[in-house]
């Protein structure tokens, strides 16, 4: 019987990018993408880079104006299906509160680490003075949380994705439309994956789906106020501010969750000032060293945008 549910697994998740779903509470305008077309290019975003053994990839990048009524989405290749990185944790935070709104468990209950899931040997944000889990200890639900979205702490994603459960988080997926996003994959090596899950493909998402979600948070529509609002606080405290972020006037304040590995470096969040309001989300195929610059300067240029859009 289990093998006959691993194989079912394997059979239902290794499904390649899907069509993407424009939801029809969003307007397109194709000047507003025809701007930030133009910013891709001037940043030279737009062309095929090669990623390794994975061959050639392009950018996914959203953009979802919020400053009038009816929210403006463009972009460039937000349909795109991308390596998110660490960006997924954010889909497994939504379901672990889900879980917790529901009373299947409380933010504060312990949660036992245990190997395999305690795979961090440093901490990406090096100034952040808690010290890497490991098996063996107990810490609470609430604080894995913390680690996984500010410090985007690998072994709390683990534990996470295992206290939720895969099959879980991919029903959320699904209820929003978001077919392709599923999560497939710890953050571990194959061979410590739980069964069904050895061979099974890595998980993607699209530009499109990330905006969403966040645009879902921004407006108390993911699951309930009470989980848009959880989750919100905790983009909030992001930790990494070395991509997007930068971009941004000080006076700025940008909800959203970083990812980078290899050949990938993402960002997607609300940003608000007060006056100016939009999404962004920005997967670029890119080596984290040679996109932090160009990721400033389009931050940057997308932040423009917006005030002149609305405000000339």
């Amino acid at each position: 019987m289990r093998n006959t549910f691993s194989a079912l697994l394997f059979l239902s998740l290794n499904v390649f990018a899907q069509e993407v779903i424009i939801p029809d509470y969003y307007s397109t305008d194709s000047l507003f993408s025809s701007e930030i077309n133009k910013i891709v290019l001037d940043l030279e975003l737009d062309k095929d880079f090669i990623v390794g053994e994975d061959g050639i990839e392009q950018i996914s990048f959203a953009v979802i104006d919020l400053t009038e009524e009816k929210p403006t989405l463009g972009g460039v290749n937000y349909d795109n299906f991308i390596y998110p990185a660490s960006v997924y944790k954010m889909y497994v935070a939504a379901e672990i509160f889900k879980q917790i709104s529901s009373g299947k468990f409380g933010l504060y209950d312990l949660y036992v680490v245990k190997s395999p899931n305690d795979v961090d040997h440093s901490k990406e944000i090096k100034s952040d003075p808690r010290p890497l889990l490991k098996n063996g200890d107990s810490v609470t639900v609430n604080y894995l949380l913390d680690l996984m979205i500010t410090r985007s702490d690998n072994s709390a994603a683990n534990c996470l994705i295992d206290l939720a459960k895969r099959e879980n988080i991919n029903k959320l997926i699904e209820e929003y439309n978001w077919a392709g996003s599923e999560v497939t994959r710890k953050f571990l090596k194959r061979k410590f994956e739980d069964p069904g899950y050895e061979k099974i493909r890595g998980t993607e998402t699209c530009a499109m789906h990330a905006a969403d979600f966040m645009y879902r948070v921004y407006s108390n529509q993911l699951v309930n106020p009470w989980v848009s609002m959880q989750m919100k606080a905790l983009l909030g405290r992001q930790l990494d501010k070395s991509k997007l972020a930068q971009g941004l006037p000080d006076r700025t304040m940008y909800y959203h969750k970083t990812g980078w590995f290899s050949y990938w470096t993402n960002d997607v969040g609300i940003v608000d000032d007060g006056k100016v309001k939009y999404i962004i989300s920005c997967f670029i195929p890119l080596r984290e060293e040679l996109a932090k610059p160009k990721m400033k300067e389009l931050s940057d240029r997308i932040y423009k945008l917006i005030t002149v859009r609305n405000f000339r």
